[in-house]
């Protein structure tokens, strides 16, 4: 339905505006399906992940997994982190394409000055504050969102220094319509992002045969993902996916856009050749095994 990026400053407000963002959608709508995906669901230490270029490298694919796995048109996600670089939220913005969802950002701006009085007055709670060198590092990278950018576009702003942040505030009440207004052929002032030739998935012949396959690419494109962020940038000789199927035969990292874009185009080449031949395979194994042989093929040529 949507994907929500809410960005800022570290120590700026970000996850009040998520958790308020959260609540006031629920207030209008008890129905709806809204999740956050925040580096703390995850249990991870900030300190820790932005600590290096390959750590924090790291954080962000694993959220990235997360997000690209949690959207959908039912369900409304909201990405509290950092989201500090712009190419990062085009990133994000390609999967609100991708899935066909409406998408918005957040920004909590906030003056460097407050959020380095916030971070300090969060020394007590273990994991909450930045230690001051990793502070001033994310201070110097930030990379404001900007509307002219059709990644960060809708924009709605929030200033927790001046007028703090609630469910009541101008921009979450702006951005609540924004998200749950109805749209249809009339409609001007609330875009639906659409999948592009390139992001779209195959159709193929069978709706059993199309379910079997979407799952079953999608499960080993993220046990990929997840092999890789468990060893955290180290080299890996190959991808186990379970027992009785062969290993996908990876000797580098092989990131989520090249994977999505292997997982398309196999899913493509498929429905194509069932066109002429037998049908896809209805069943999750075969499915697999014609996935990993595929991805064996094109990561080692």
């Amino acid at each position: 339905m949507s994907l929500v990026v809410i960005c800022g400053q570290p120590c700026s407000g970000k996850s009040t505006a998520a958790s308020c963002l959260a609540e006031a959608l629920l207030d209008f709508d008890p129905k709806l399906s809204v999740r956050i995906v925040s580096e703390s669901a995850f249990h991870l230490d900030r300190n820790q992940y932005y600590a290096n270029m390959p750590s924090e490298k790291n954080l962000r694919g694993v959220l990235r997994s997360e997000i690209d796995r949690s959207l959908s048109k039912n369900s409304i996600i909201i990405v509290d982190s950092l989201n500090s670089i712009k190419g990062y939220r085009y990133e994000l913005w390609c999967l609100a394409r991708a899935a066909g969802t409406r998408y918005c950002v957040v920004h909590c701006d906030a003056e460097v000055a407050h959020c380095r009085k916030w971070n300090e007055e969060r020394r007590g709670n273990a994991g909450l504050s930045y230690d001051d060198s990793i502070f001033e590092d994310l201070v110097r990278r930030f990379e404001r969102p900007d509307s002219k950018n059709r990644w960060d576009s809708p924009l709605f702003e929030l200033w927790p220094h001046r007028n703090g942040i609630d469910k009541s505030c101008d921009s979450i009440i702006a951005a609540v319509a924004y998200l749950t207004k109805k749209v249809d052929s009339k409609t001007r002032d609330v875009k639906v992002l659409q999948p592009t030739i390139a992001t779209k998935t195959a159709h193929v012949t069978e709706a059993n045969s199309l379910y079997e396959m979407d799952r079953a690419t999608l499960e080993v494109m993220n046990m990929i993902v997840e092999a890789q962020a468990q060893a955290m940038g180290c080299p890996i000789n190959g991808v186990s996916i379970g027992p009785g199927f062969p290993s996908v035969d990876i000797s580098r990292a092989v990131g989520l856009p090249e994977l999505r874009r292997l997982r398309r185009t196999f899913l493509k080449l498929t429905g194509q050749s069932s066109l002429s031949g037998p049908p896809p395979p209805t069943d999750s194994e075969s499915a697999k095994r014609m996935f990993v042989d595929y991805l064996n093929r094109e990561l080692g040529s």
